[in-house]
């Protein structure tokens, strides 16, 4: 597996790269307060068919950190970025959670370069408040901090005890380590991402995306109840639900999501 910096306008982007030799690509995003190193399954189970890049956004990751407070737009622009340096014209999207509304703007603002979307467990917000109410939790309690605001690392048996919900349902101390990991990385910039999502309004944007898009959700996830609304605001959608599974399913089922999003490039056998 490779990995690579880009300098950029947010400064530099970090990726990680697999199957670099392939003539097709998909470029992974992460979801928030992670960063590539939660994707090495994910790149592992593309990179035999196709180029799989997945970058760390701005402040996240070994990405350079940035003072201002990004936009979803901001991370598909440095998605956008790696795919330029990289020499790749056109690629499918592939996100989770976060990592899926940068994948729907990077498909909405660069039609001529998304060939599909694959946005796996995308959060449905109809309005501010419910992106509000359901990540208060998160600041509150559930992702603790030093008195300086700087994250402490969590147990796995805290996560699986008090958070659940963003965790898969396998999890190891494998996961647990680079979650740990990626919320040092972050520091104080770790909700960064988590706002930027809350600022964005994906219902609005969805029909802008001309690439087919494919939905896919952890049956246990959170916003499963909202599949089918998701995918009533895309031009041309097809949704899937993954039995027994829940949160970070790139992580959990990469070997499942790499198969779909192959056939969904039309590259399986």
């Amino acid at each position: 597996m490779q990995r690579g910096l880009v300098a950029t306008r947010y400064g530099y982007i970090h990726f990680r790269r697999g199957g670099d030799a392939r003539a097709r690509a998909v470029v992974i995003s992460h979801i928030s307060q992670q960063s590539s190193a939660l994707m090495l399954e994910m790149i592992e189970a593309l990179a035999p068919k196709v180029q799989a890049i997945a970058i760390d956004y701005p402040s996240c990751g070994m990405s350079d950190h940035v003072a201002v407070q990004p936009s979803i737009g901001d991370y598909a622009a440095c998605v956008a970025a790696v795919m330029d340096h990289l020499g790749i014209e056109r690629a499918c999207a592939l996100g989770e959670a976060t990592g899926a509304f940068v994948s729907a703007e990077l498909a909405a603002a660069h039609p001529d370069r998304v060939d599909r979307a694959i946005l796996v467990n995308c959060p449905h917000y109809p309005d501010k408040t419910v992106h509000e109410r359901a990540h208060a939790p998160l600041r509150d309690r559930l992702r603790p901090a030093d008195a300086s605001g700087f994250p402490l690392t969590r147990t796995l048996e805290f996560v699986l005890e008090q958070d659940p919900a963003h965790a898969p349902v396998n999890a190891d101390q494998s996961w647990m380590d680079r979650i740990n990991v990626a919320q040092m990385q972050a520091g104080r910039n770790r909700w960064q991402p988590l706002q930027a999502l809350g600022a964005y309004d994906l219902l609005a944007r969805l029909p802008a995306v001309r690439a087919p898009v494919h939905f896919i959700m952890g049956e246990q996830f959170h916003y499963r109840k909202d599949l089918d609304a998701l995918a009533s605001h895309a031009q041309d959608a097809t949704v899937e639900v993954i039995a027994g599974a829940r949160f970070c399913v790139t992580w959990s089922h990469a070997a499942h999501i790499a198969a779909r999003t192959l056939a969904f490039m039309g590259l399986l056998d």
